[in-house]
């Protein structure tokens, strides 16, 4: 009957048992541990949600209301820290909306809840006239791009397209004209702008535009497109802009819907001057920009890029 008893070959009977346990060892390191990894991936979004919060988010750029500066496809960095923080500035994203989006392709106005309106800023502070800023119109989730021109306490009146502040006309250069490139977003639309679209000599299509250079009183200035002399924006107030709001315009005069728009409707304006603690933050600089034309082959996306836009200051110059 001894001869029946096999011993592990290196004469030692625990072996065995540590031979059988490797197997399972082994397994157990291989398993992939769902718990730890969802747990990762949720410090992450909160990182990344937090970061976009009170730090910094990226912003796209998705109408013309802002040319000459800032043209559709344009992305920028918008500082969340500069005037405080208050109820916008969170990032609490909608998955519903996100799921119509991207399932459904139906029509979001955001993909982020919106807070109910809490009154104050903490570390608040006022933007300077010439800011450029996001704003979420109120009751909307919805983040417009605009030119702060009113601080609260100015009485703003614009006549015949010429912004006056406390009874003063805001100095504007000469008309002059300038030629930006059309291309997939940038169309140049000729019902938008009509007689601009002109191809030049070397074939390059452009959308000639006319050209106002405003001077704010604290000496900032900025380019604005004026295309037309009775445009329904070019005569409005006057107002005086109460205590805890700004008064807020489009550079592309004739086509931006702003402060001097009432709310919701046809005109999707933001309803007279805005409560401070509706702007989201200042837009900085532009990080890259894109033409319309990049498609899902990565080979599209580098000549997709719009040359010459990345790293432009969004903080207008100041004359001397």
């Amino acid at each position: 009957m001894a001869d029946d008893l096999t011993l592990p070959s290196s004469g030692h009977p625990g072996d065995a048992h540590r031979g059988d346990a490797a197997p399972a060892d082994q397994q157990q390191r291989a398993g992939f541990d769902w718990w730890s990894e969802a747990k990762g991936l949720f410090w992450l979004v909160l990182a990344v949600l937090g970061f976009h919060s009170f730090i910094a988010k990226p912003f796209y750029i998705p109408s013309e209301s802002m040319l000459p500066g800032l043209m559709v496809g344009d992305r920028l960095v918008v500082s969340k820290f500069a005037y405080g923080w208050s109820f916008v500035s969170p990032t609490i994203p909608d998955p519903v909306a996100i799921a119509r989006d991207l399932v459904l392709h139906q029509p979001v106005e955001s993909w982020s809840v919106q807070l109910p309106f809490i009154p104050g800023r903490v570390f608040g502070s006022l933007p300077e006239r010439g800011d450029v800023v996001i704003v979420t119109p109120p009751g909307s989730s919805s983040d417009y791009i605009k030119r702060v021109i009113g601080l609260p306490g100015d009485t703003l009146e614009v006549r015949g397209g010429v912004v006056f502040l406390n009874g003063v006309a805001v100095p504007r250069g000469a008309l002059h004209f300038r030629d930006l490139p059309v291309d997939a977003n940038a169309t140049c639309d000729p019902l938008q702008y009509p007689g601009a679209r002109r191809t030049l000599a070397d074939g390059r299509t452009v959308c000639h535009l006319p050209i106002v250079t405003e001077t704010l009183p604290n000496g900032r200035r900025y380019d604005t497109v004026d295309l037309q002399p009775d445009s329904p924006g070019d005569n409005y107030g006057p107002v005086r802009i109460p205590a805890g709001r700004v008064f807020l315009m489009g550079d592309n005069r004739d086509r931006s819907a702003d402060s001097r728009f009432a709310l919701g409707g046809f005109e999707r304006g933001l309803g007279g001057p805005v409560p401070v603690e509706n702007l989201g933050g200042r837009a900085e600089f532009i990080t890259f920009s894109v033409d319309g034309n990049a498609t899902l082959n990565p080979l599209t996306w580098w000549p997709a890029l719009r040359g010459g836009r990345a790293g432009t200051s969004l903080h207008p110059e100041r004359t001397q």
